[in-house]
């Protein structure tokens, strides 16, 4: 079954909490293993970044869902593309609370190919690698695994 991925970056509301986001994270990730969906969010307390990753009816159906969410505005996605296999696979949402500058230089990266699996030692790391790392060297001090 192809697989389909789309990253985005957005604001939160003024006053949205860290109980509020592990709540939404709850629901989500319960919607986003009924729709086949993977995928993690990071949050900076003003900003999100996701990335989620599933079959094309599961990414539609959640993507639909998160524009349409009133816990965050101005939507803007990175990149979207198809890939062979799951960056994710154990996560049906997962969070990740960092710094700010750590979300702003994901947020910023280059997002083209962004399912295309590379070397980081290139001078620019591109966002999906970024995303990566970052998610990896938070796995130890994990909020909202589910």
């Amino acid at each position: 079954m192809p697989l389909s991925s789309i990253a985005y970056c957005s604001d939160l509301v003024v006053g949205l909490t860290v109980a509020e986001i592990d709540a939404m994270v709850r629901d989500a990730a319960r919607h986003n293993r009924l729709a086949g969906v993977t995928g993690v969010l990071i949050c900076d307390g003003f900003r999100f970044l996701q990335y989620i990753e599933g079959p094309d009816d599961g990414i539609a159906l959640v993507y639909s869902r998160v524009i349409n969410s009133r816990r965050h505005t101005h939507v803007i996605e990175l990149g979207r593309g198809r890939l062979g296999e799951r960056r994710f696979p154990h996560w049906s949402m997962h969070w990740i609370p960092l710094e700010q500058h750590e979300l702003h230089a994901a947020a910023v990266a280059d997002w083209t190919g962004m399912n295309a699996r590379g070397s980081a030692s290139e001078l620019a790391i591109p966002g999906m690698e970024q995303l990566a790392i970052l998610a990896a060297s938070a796995v130890e001090d994990v909020r909202g695994t589910l």
